[in-house]
Parts: C-alpha cells; structure tokens; sequence
C-alpha cells in the first residue's frame, strides 16, 4: 500500500522507502509507504524527444547495462548512444553487453571501436551461457545494483535467466519480416544475483525519448573537455561553428588526436537527442 499523499507513479524500483504499520509479514497485517528517501541515481526517458517531462523507470542503480545483439537483430548504434546520454544525464556508470557473439559475421570489433574513445566497460557473450562463459559479465554485475536496458530481441530475458536461473522472465524470437524483437517482458523487476549484487530487469525498449535532457549534465562526464567548454558561449550545443572546443582541442599537442576522438564522441551522444531512428517508438 502507498500513502495517498504520494501520487501516482512516485514509487519505483530501486528506490529506498520508509514505512508505517505491522511489517511482520504476518497474515492479514498492514504496511504503508510513507516516504521516499533521496536517489543517488535515476534511469529516466520521455516520451518522445518533443516531451520534457521525464518519466522515472528505477531509482537508486550504479550501473547501466546496455545490452545489444551482434547479429539478428543488428546492432542500433543511435539507441546505444540514446542509453549512454540517460546513464552520464542519470549519474549511472554505462556498461556495454554484446551478445549472440556465436552468430555468423558477429564480430563486436567494430561496434567496440566505436565506443573505445568513451572507455566503456565491456563484455561479449554468445551461445551457450554456460556459467564460465558468464563469469566475466558476473564479475561487472558483483556487489552492484545494476539495470539492464536494451531493445526486443538482443537476448536480454536469456541473459537474465542464465544469471538468475529462477527469475523465469519470458523469452522470445525475432521476427523475420521486421527484423526487430518481439514485446515479452512487460514489467521492471529487480532480482538478487546469487554472491552478491542485484540486477534490474526492464521491458524492450523500441525508443528512448530524451526530451529532458540538459546538454550540460551530458557534457558533465567528460572531464577532460570542461576546459575548453569553458571557454563556450552560454548554453552553446557544441555542436554548432560557435563552439570553442575544435580550437582548444585542435591546441592540445600530442593528445589532440584522442581529444578529438572524444570530442567527436560527445558530439555524437550531444546529435543522438535531436535524430530519431527510423521506425523508432516512442
């Protein structure tokens, strides 16, 4: 039960509650949520990327899980990039899944380039999800409270089963005509990962609007841009001719190369809130 005081939607998971009542557990007792305690983290999206009110999906999570398929269906990477600018927005360290590595032409060579420059934590899976081929991913997910994000149909419930054999989240297939995963998890549940830590298993997601986002809290996680963003005009995009960051960059020496991979990096993220891909949900 929830304190009428509250509202709708003001409690989700991973949030930190007080209570009022008989929290025995004994049959036929009565408990309340009273309160919330302040997040630490927050997973949010909007609607669509026109709509600024945002919508809290977990509160209270270190780590974000990004999990995406190698093959069938093929990577996304603009939603990638969707999910990276929610964890740097949302204060939760990204992590990169990639998944049914077995698959023909499944190499993550490329897809791990792309992201090099972010310095993303990483694992890569593939058929069977044996417990040794798990433990790299198990030793990432150890002592956190970690969420796992990903569209239809990149092994996502399969992952969870295999780390938490008695969640029984429901699989499915993806289809031939569209190539995209079909809808089978349907509710945000977290689950205790045995040894330690908890994951939070959330639906397939086809869209993530970041209609809320300040570009100011994404520019936040590069540290080593903050200088030359400083030297910006007020509330400048950076990525306009306006902004200052080529030229500070461009004056770094010896580490201009990795500064522009980086500085190319955030521009990305920065263009991901404004392009939305084709067939995209909301």
């Amino acid at each position: 039960m929830k304190a009428r005081e509250l509202g709708r939607g003001s409690v989700v998971v991973g949030d930190s509650v007080r209570l009022a009542g008989d929290v025995s557990g004994t049959p036929g007792t009565l408990a309340r949520v009273v309160g919330i305690a302040p997040r630490s983290s927050v997973l949010r999206r909007s609607a669509d990327d026109s709509d600024p009110v945002e919508r809290v999906i977990v509160a209270n999570a270190q780590q974000l899980a990004i999990v995406a398929a190698l093959a069938d269906p093929p990577p996304r990477p603009r939603l990638i990039d969707r999910f990276l600018v929610a964890a740097y927005d949302g204060g939760l360290t990204p992590l990169l899944v990639l998944t049914k590595a077995d698959l023909p032409g499944a190499s993550p060579d490329d897809l791990l380039a792309a992201y090099a420059p972010l310095g993303i934590r990483h694992v890569v899976t593939g058929q069977p999800l044996s417990q040794d081929a798990l433990a790299p991913l198990r030793t990432m997910l150890a002592r956190r409270l970690s969420v796992l994000v990903g569209h239809s149909g990149v092994g996502k419930s399969t992952l969870v089963n295999a780390l938490v054999p008695a969640a029984n989240r429901a699989t499915g297939e993806v289809s031939p005509v569209t190539g995209r995963g079909r809808h089978v998890s349907s509710s945000v549940v977290a689950l205790e990962l045995p040894g330690g830590g908890w994951i939070i298993d959330t639906p397939g997601l086809r869209g993530f609007g970041l209609g809320h986002v300040d570009p100011a809290r994404v520019l936040s996680a590069f540290d080593d841009l903050a200088e030359g963003a400083a030297l910006c005009p007020p509330r400048c995009s950076h990525l306009g001719a306006e902004c200052e960051l080529d030229e500070w960059v461009a004056a770094r020496g010896d580490a201009a190369g990795w500064m522009t991979a980086r500085l190319g990096s955030l521009r990305r993220l920065l263009a991901s809130r404004e392009s939305r891909e084709d067939g995209e949900a909301g």
